[in-house]
């Protein structure tokens, strides 16, 4: 090693020295002395390497605290808040549904106390989880009795698993949807224990075909709302009400999948209408499951409702206590199932209601106030201008169906090259700024930022360099 290598080393402060100064001392308020420690010895090691490789001014222990802070950022976990400007309201991979402040509140309480989760107030002795929802659902579905598991996945495997297991069920080959990350249908019913019996044909199923299917092995007929794609022209499904008949008839139960599933009729607010659950009740079907974290509008969750004797059979399933929700979820879903009791201001209350029912001339208003303070954000390399779009509904809901919106359009002076960058670096952002990339442009779909969000994202974007954006790469 060199003189001047050796003297650029000698340079470098210890890691005490670091640990003196005020910049530290704020991250070790922010982070902890022990991975405050940690993240400065590291830059010290950098830096050190850093010197061997072209020796020269070693940095002082202010840079190296500045550093340590950028290590620390960097360690900041994923599941962050963001601005969802996507277009897709129950973005799956953003997590879905927003709560409202109701549920929110709950599930704040329902941290910060001890509850009765499952602790009878009026007898003083052992309750039922499942007792602080059932009267609700009840109320809302119709139904004879309720229960709730952990998604809607888990609430079909559990029916299957306790009607169906080492037996047939029977189900529509038109009906054997695939969800997100390639979670099939067939699957669900092979580990539930059950052998998929299928009948008709991809686009027409009539009710002879379930009936001779049916015989003395038959633990289940299932009917599953296609929510996540149409089939359209030369088509012919059985209707839930016959098919209850039909299931009644041969001594087993009809196990209604709706999938998303919808509390109100989602029409009253511009959208396609989808069958309700409390139609679906009506219809008689004896099981029907639902979502809670799709158009419901509250926390991953999936409900059973139905006869009273067979909810009854899935709550004795040793399954149950498996997927089974915890205080926190039972909390928000509680608050948001009550929102339902007042359907004049579920719209206003429901962040995903809200976002579904905004009209495109608002939507496209909020575009004007932000036009000029985003361009203004981006620099001279980039062009932003309000245009139209169609926004989507996400999760497999409504997947024909889109709404008119407005988003603020973004185009590279440049490359497409320099656009993908500017994509990555919102990406990047301390709050990160997620729109979507199509056909030259970046577009941010405004129909998920509520009047307060506007506010932030203007000082969000200030963590941009324009001019590192506009630089060109070798």
């Amino acid at each position: 090693m060199t003189e001047p290598e050796v003297a650029s080393l000698r340079q470098l402060p210890a890691v005490a020295t670091v640990l003196a100064t005020a910049e530290a001392a704020v991250l070790v308020e922010r982070h902890g002395r022990v991975a405050t420690t940690d993240a400065i010895r590291q830059a010290i090691d950098g830096a050190r390497e850093a010197l061997r490789a072209a020796p020269s001014q070693a940095p002082g222990a202010i840079e190296i605290a500045q550093q340590a802070q950028q290590l620390l950022e960097a360690r900041a976990p994923g599941l962050r808040p963001l601005f969802n400007l996507t277009g897709t309201v129950l973005h799956t991979n953003l997590g879905r549904a927003v709560l409202a402040e109701a549920a929110i509140d709950a599930a704040v309480d329902a941290m910060r106390h001890a509850v009765a989760l499952e602790y009878d107030l009026a007898d003083g002795a052992r309750g039922e989880r499942d007792d602080h929802l059932r009267r609700l659902l009840c109320e809302l579905t119709g139904a004879e009795d309720a229960t709730v598991v952990n998604n809607n996945a888990a609430a079909v495997l559990l029916c299957l698993n306790t009607f169906a297991l080492g037996r047939e069920a029977v189900v529509s080959r038109g009906e054997l949807i695939e969800i997100g990350g390639a979670f099939r249908m067939p699957d669900i019913m092979a580990r539930a224990g059950a052998r998929m019996i299928e009948v008709g044909t991809t686009n027409r199923t009539h009710p002879a075909d379930y009936a001779g299917a049916l015989n003395e092995r038959s633990g289940m007929v299932l009917k599953v709302h296609t929510s996540n794609y149409r089939i359209e022209g030369f088509t012919a499904d059985v209707g839930a009400r016959e098919l209850a008949a039909l299931a009644a008839t041969a001594g087993v139960p009809l196990l209604h999948d709706l999938g998303s599933g919808s509390l109100v009729d989602l029409s009253r607010y511009g959208l396609a209408k989808e069958p309700t659950v409390g139609e679906a009740v009506a219809d008689g079907a004896p099981l029907v499951t639902f979502s809670g974290d799709k158009l419901l509008g509250g926390p991953q969750a999936g409900f059973i409702v139905g006869r009273r004797a067979l909810i009854q059979q899935l709550n004795r399933n040793p399954l149950k206590r498996a997927l089974r929700v915890d205080k926190l979820r039972l909390a928000a879903i509680e608050a948001t199932l009550k929102l339902y009791r007042d359907p004049d201001r579920l719209a206003q209350r429901l962040p995903t209601l809200r976002w579904l029912a905004r009209s495109k001339a608002d939507i496209e208003a909020q575009a004007r106030r932000l036009q000029a303070v985003v361009a203004a954000r981006l620099g001279d390399a980039f062009v932003v201008e309000v245009g139209d779009c169609r926004s989507q509904v996400g999760s497999g809901a409504l997947p024909a169906d889109t709404l008119a919106s407005a988003a603020l359009v973004i185009r590279s002076r440049g490359s497409q090259v320099a656009l993908e960058r500017l994509a990555a670096a919102l990406r990047l952002l301390p709050r990160p700024v997620i729109g979507r990339l199509a056909e030259g442009a970046l577009r941010l779909d405004l129909r998920c930022l509520d009047e307060a969000e506007e506010a932030l994202l203007p000082d969000a974007l200030a963590g941009l360099d324009p001019d590192d954006l506009a630089a060109p790469r070798p």
